[in-house]
């Protein structure tokens, strides 16, 4: 086993004449009968996957029987994935979610904070308004705790602690369909104050490959899995919003790549027609060269209908305050390690 592994610089940003900043990370391909396809850096590190999660963490609201009791809609279930704009068309499903549920935006634990989209805050201020905490870009994913919780008989207040039932419930069901120990993993809370667990992004690769192709969980899990990734498919927009990563590389893929971006530089993707999943993770956590890493993993992989069709992703500019491009984003040159894992495949899938 290798460890301390350098990772590689998967990003560079050159300003003028000048290399400015390089951005090293790790990531990790692996399919759904656990096999790494790809590999750069030291995928074994433990990390919290914050927000990339949610996919996986949002089956609980299917497995038990909330979605059912309470005709959680396919929209709603892409917001329980979601770290949304805090555009209207999030803020107003997420409030008539709760109405449904008879709780309000006093119920949700997630906490305040502007609008993650630039417009939104934008026309929120023309309003004289002020956020709430339906505007929290995760208050679609507290929604679906809450709706787990009120299935489960679990106090709605407090959903959100470690150790409540609902989390216990919530977290117990994404360990097993990342095959890790619940109660023995690194434990941490998040910024919109939920539970999290550690893993290696290995494990989170391949829990989203099983996601992509649940192949070996239960009957439940199964359609469990091919739900969500129906509803993620079918409302891109309401996983990220205008001018968003995630949306759009879902519509110009056609949900043939789901990507979900999480925060400190965490990204997890999953590709249902090649049974794969993807975990990356970028050192230092910067947002913009996580997405350039994945766009370009994602294109030296193959899987885009055209070679160029995240190339405006690879290649963002860096802008004036007067919109004059001075520099630009470009890959890393070790992104070429594709198919060059630090570990053979024998010994990666022992671990």
């Amino acid at each position: 086993m290798i460890k301390d592994v350098n990772n590689p610089i998967l990003v560079e940003v050159k300003r003028g004449d000048l290399i400015e900043n390089r951005h090293r990370g790790s990531y990790a391909v692996v399919d759904s009968d656990g096999d790494l396809i790809a590999a750069a850096g030291n995928y074994q590190q433990l990390i919290f996957a914050r927000s990339a999660l949610k996919p996986i963490n949002a089956i609980s609201i299917i497995i038990s029987g909330a979605a059912q009791h309470y005709y959680v809609s396919n929209a709603e279930l892409a917001l329980a994935c979601a770290s949304h704009n805090g555009e209207p068309v999030h803020v107003d499903l997420v409030a008539q979610w709760l109405q449904r549920l008879d709780l309000s935006v006093a119920d949700l634990e997630c906490g305040v904070h502007a609008p993650m989209g630039r417009e939104a805050q934008q026309q929120l201020r023309a309003r004289g308004e002020k956020p709430t905490a339906l505007h929290n870009a995760c208050s679609g994913k507290h929604a679906g705790f809450m709706t787990v919780a009120k299935a489960l008989g679990a106090p709605v207040p407090g959903y959100t602690a470690l150790g409540s039932l609902t989390q216990n419930y919530v977290m117990q069901t994404s360990a097993s369909v990342l095959g890790i120990d619940w109660d023995a993993s690194p434990k941490g809370v998040d910024g919109c104050c939920i539970p999290m667990m550690g893993m290696s992004l290995l494990k989170l690769a391949k829990g989203m490959a099983r996601l992509a192709h649940p192949q070996d969980l239960s009957s439940e899990l199964q359609a469990a899995c091919y739900r969500i990734t129906q509803s993620v498919q079918e409302h891109p927009y309401l996983l990220a919003g205008a001018g968003r990563f995630c949306t759009d590389v879902i519509e110009k893929t056609d949900g043939e790549v789901l990507v979900k971006m999480g925060a400190d530089g965490v990204f997890t993707a999953w590709l249902p027609g090649r049974k794969w999943g993807i975990a990356l993770r970028i050192d230092d956590g910067h947002l913009k060269a996580a997405e350039v890493a994945l766009a370009d993993l994602l294109k030296r992989l193959k899987v885009l209908r055209r070679d160029t069709l995240l190339d405006d992703w690879i290649h963002q500019s860096i802008k004036t305050w007067t919109k004059v491009a001075v520099g630009q984003y470009r890959s890393g040159v070790m992104l070429e390690a594709i198919g060059k894992p630090v570990l053979d495949t024998e010994e990666a899938n022992a671990l």
